[in-house]
This record gives structure tokens, sequence and C-alpha cells, in this order.
């Protein structure tokens, strides 16, 4: 028998599942979950093999999209941060009638830098990959810090997104090489043009990560999408920007 997640729900009304990013956990949407749960029956679970769910695997995208979906509500709004944007994608071009909206947050369907595209240099990731297995600590810390350069709140950001990932169980090795292998190949471009449902992109203009150059790009390639920058944020703006976060949010899901 498959083990299942460990999932968890707040709140009424229509339904609302928020995936994290590589190296975090469900610890990031503590301010998040009590203002959208006024609104919305909220759901988060730790994706395989990081948080309450370390004792999980998972060997692709599409190893993680079914583990979600076999236990998502039947139908929900799905958000995904950075990576988890990547997932929910994948989840919103896998099971179109479960996917109801789309949001994705400092996410890109392609996180590393081709000839035609902007994004994460590839020494960046190689790097991470060889911390991993040297330093976890340091690994994450250093992400941590790209996570927050150029916001102005920076240094609360990074204390924020630094609590979050101390206060559940550190994630497995195995996961975080998965990740970093999915930031570095998963490119969902070509598939795009299958998405049926509203999608909303969130952006933060100062993102050392996701180059907010590829907001006019995608704008201009999927016209009936939506897009959302925060001036002044970088890669986590439901931090750095929470009361503007939940209002583009909530006006989205309506």
């Amino acid at each position: 028998m498959t083990p299942q997640l460990n999932w968890y729900s707040e709140g009424q009304g229509p339904d609302l599942v928020l995936i994290h990013g590589w190296g975090m956990n469900v610890g990031v949407w503590q301010d998040v979950i009590p203002m959208l749960s006024q609104h919305y029956c909220v759901h988060w679970c730790d994706l395989p093999g990081y948080g309450d769910n370390g004792a999980i695997s998972a060997a692709s995208l599409t190893d993680i999209v079914e583990r979600l979906l076999d236990q998502a509500p039947p139908t929900a709004v799905w958000l995904g941060w950075s990576l988890g944007g990547v997932i929910a994608t994948q989840a919103a071009l896998t099971a179109p009638s479960r996917v109801t909206k789309l949001i994705t947050v400092a996410s890109s369907p392609c996180f590393m830098s081709r000839t035609d595209w902007n994004g994460i240099q590839p020494r960046v990731l190689a790097n991470f990959q060889t911390q991993l297995v040297t330093d976890f600590a340091i690994t994450i810390e250093r992400f941590l810090v790209l996570q927050g350069l150029g916001s102005r709140t920076a240094k609360e950001d990074i204390r924020q997104l630094k609590a979050a990932v101390l206060s559940r169980p550190q994630p497995q090795l195995a996961a975080l090489t998965l990740g970093l292998e999915l930031l570095e190949n998963v490119d969902l471009r070509p598939s795009l043009a299958e998405l049926s449902q509203p999608w909303l992109r969130l952006y933060g203009r100062l993102d050392a990560l996701v180059p907010i150059k590829t907001e006019p790009v995608l704008s201009a390639q999927y016209p009936n999408s939506k897009s959302y920058v925060f001036a002044d944020a970088s890669h986590a703006p439901f931090i750095s920007h929470l009361d503007e976060f939940i209002a583009v949010v909530s006006d989205f899901i309506g």
C-alpha cells in the first residue's frame, strides 16, 4: 500500500491547495493560511521527502503530482510557489478537471537559463548540487539569501523563511537532489498551450531566481493568462507584501 501524505486543512469555502518550494516546507505559509482561510478552505502538505512527509519518497515530477492528486480535493484552485509553481502547473496539465484555477508565485515554466530564455545560471545550480553533499545547512542558507536579494525587507524575509525551514524536520537529501534536478531539467513551455484554466502569474520585480524579463514574454505568448508584479518584492512576495498578496490572490479566485 502506498504511504499517504500528511495533509492539513483549515477554513470554509472554495478549495485552495498550497504547494511550497524547494528546500522549504509548509511553515512558509504560516501567515498566509490564517488570512486565506477566512474565505477559502485551504489545504496544504509538505512535499514528499520534506517536513512531516520526510518518510515518503518520490522519483520524478510525475510521481510528486500523482501523490498530491491522490489526496487533494476533487476540485480546487492550486497555488504553487517557486518549484511548487512547476508542480501546480503540471497538476493542471495532468488533471485539468481537478485544477479549476492556477496561481504560480515567483515561479517559471523553465527555471534554467537557456539560449532563448532568462533563468538561473547553470553554475548556480551546479554549486548547490555540490554543496548539498557536503553541507546541507550552508546550502539552504545560501539559497535563502538568494530568495531575499533585492527586497527592501530582505533581512526580515530571510529570517522568516529560515524560521519556517527550522520549524519542521529537515528534508531528505534525495528530495533535495530531485528538486534541483527538476529546476535544472524541467521545461514546461511546450505544454503551456494546453492549459485551459484561468492562470495568474505573480512576480517579484527584484527576484534573483525568476528574472522579471520572463513576465512580458509569457504575457505575450499567453494573453489569456494574467500577471501581477510586486514592485518592491523579491522571491517571496507572500512574506514581504502579505496584505497585497492576499488581496491579489483573493481577487483572482473570487
